[in-house]
């Protein structure tokens, strides 16, 4: 008997039983204060643990009370507006950095980076025949399933996977930032060569170039990008990296660190996690929707007609009818997600570079008016805003990425996050905590890991 693809009759109706005796008795969470998720029902975080990485500000203490503010993101301890500003200004890319940052809880010297640099430019190189034995066999059509079996399958090739010592997972976590574009980006053209019957490309990275650089070099038949190109995408994944230690794929880290598997295990399930669409695939669901929204929106400059398309939406009339108007709101932020802040200010330009002006003012009629239509048609209990993954989506478009890739790209910068965690839940674990660690421990301010 082969490997059974199809839902029988005989499954549908166990499929039912097993229904009918697993359904929990709602009123149950409330009486017994039991949060089905991490967070409960008015929004407010569950604590879940502490972390350093990363802080997320929504709300500040006004006369006692709690009252919604600009949201803020930090990096150990640095605000993201102003890390991002320090390299965009200077010209440089703030990928290596940012991520020299979380790792290490500090910024680095010029020589610190290029050291590290250096250490990450000699890791992007992949097991002799990996991409043929493992990328080639098989291809996915999702390149989530077939980036967290690469992540799975380079455990075979460690000659010490389970060592869970700090300086064996640091050296593996360093190893998967570096080729985590190269795993995506090669799992994405076996698939477009496969499954789609085009042309296969695998380009080889570059030392000397940065990551970013690097996905676009390795995805274009042609080798070629622009200056601009390289640079909305190295700050798209700046801003992808971290947004702390509560958010689902990070938080799935910790627990799965916090049992002593190995590295290889616990990034997979943070990638599994990740690639659910209540996590990871948002910025996909709203490209899509602008898609359905500009077939039917006739006028894309009638505020009318578009705002009666988003009460469809809410009303469950339009798109997939889940009444949802996607790449709105956060379980966290209120007033705005100063990611998004940050990332507009690129996404006008790079929409002018491209042709592309009258996306761009579509997008920014339905960031104007979503919250006010949201506001008539339900009962909120916070403020909504547009979040990270309203634009994120539309600049992958523009820079030409595939639609698989959006997750994947998430991925290639959560990483980074998921490394500076699993090594923070390790040298925290069982209150081992070294001298080094102890006075950094006594004077930084802990943040709670609440934000889903």
């Amino acid at each position: 008997m082969g490997f059974n693809m199809k839902v029988t009759p005989e499954i549908e109706a166990l499929t039912k039983i097993c229904e009918d005796h697993s359904k929990m008795d709602v009123s149950l969470y409330a009486k017994y204060d039991v949060k089905r998720g991490l967070r409960d029902i008015n929004g407010k975080g569950v604590l879940a643990g502490l972390t350093q990485i990363s802080n997320i500000v929504s709300s500040k203490e006004e006369d006692g009370k709690s009252v919604p503010c600009e949201g803020e993101l930090y990096y150990r301890g640095i605000n993201i507006e102003e890390l991002t500003k320090g390299f965009l200004q200077e010209k440089r890319f703030g990928f290596e950095e940012a991520t020299y940052l979380l790792l290490f809880g500090t910024l680095p010297t010029q020589q610190q980076l290029d050291d590290f640099c250096k250490i990450l430019g000699d890791q992007r190189c992949l097991p002799r025949n990996f991409v043929r034995d493992v990328i080639m066999k098989a291809p996915s059509r999702d390149m989530m399933n077939t980036l967290s079996r690469s992540v799975l399958t380079l455990y075979s090739y460690d000659t010490n996977p389970e060592d869970i010592s700090l300086p064996n997972v640091l050296r593996q976590c360093i190893n998967l930032i570096s080729i985590f574009p190269m795993l995506s980006v090669y799992g994405y053209q076996a698939h477009r060569h496969y499954n789609q019957n085009k042309s296969l490309y695998i380009h080889h990275p570059k030392k000397e170039l940065s990551t970013a650089e690097n996905i676009l070099l390795m995805l274009r038949p042609d080798k070629k990008y622009t200056p601009f190109e390289a640079t909305i995408l190295d700050l798209a994944l700046v801003l992808h990296m971290e947004h702390g230690g509560g958010n689902n794929s990070t938080f799935t880290t910790h627990v799965v660190s916090s049992s002593g598997t190995d590295t290889y295990s616990a990034i997979a399930a943070a990638l599994g996690s990740l690639k659910g669409p209540k996590h990871g695939g948002a910025n996909i669901k709203v490209v899509r929707m602008f898609d359905d929204m500009k077939k039917h929106v006739k006028d894309w400059k009638d505020e009318e007609e578009v705002s009666e398309y988003l009460r469809k939406l809410l009303h469950k009339e339009a798109f997939d009818k889940r009444g949802l108007i996607y790449g709105m709101g956060h379980a966290v932020y209120s007033i705005s997600d100063p990611r998004a802040q940050i990332f507009k200010k690129f996404v006008k330009q790079l929409a002018e570079e491209k042709g592309r002006q009258k996306d761009y003012q579509l997008y920014e009629m339905v960031e104007r008016l979503a919250p006010q239509i949201i506001g008539q048609e339900r009962h909120i209990y916070k403020g909504v805003s547009a979040n990270v993954d309203f634009y994120s989506g539309f600049v992958y478009s523009m820079l030409e990425l595939p639609l698989e890739l959006y997750t994947p790209m998430f991925a290639i910068a959560r990483i980074v996050g998921w490394s500076a965690h699993r090594m923070e839940e390790l040298i925290n674990t069982d209150k081992i905590i070294r001298p080094a660690y102890k006075n950094v421990l006594e004077t930084q301010q802990y943040t709670v890991l609440t934000e889903r």
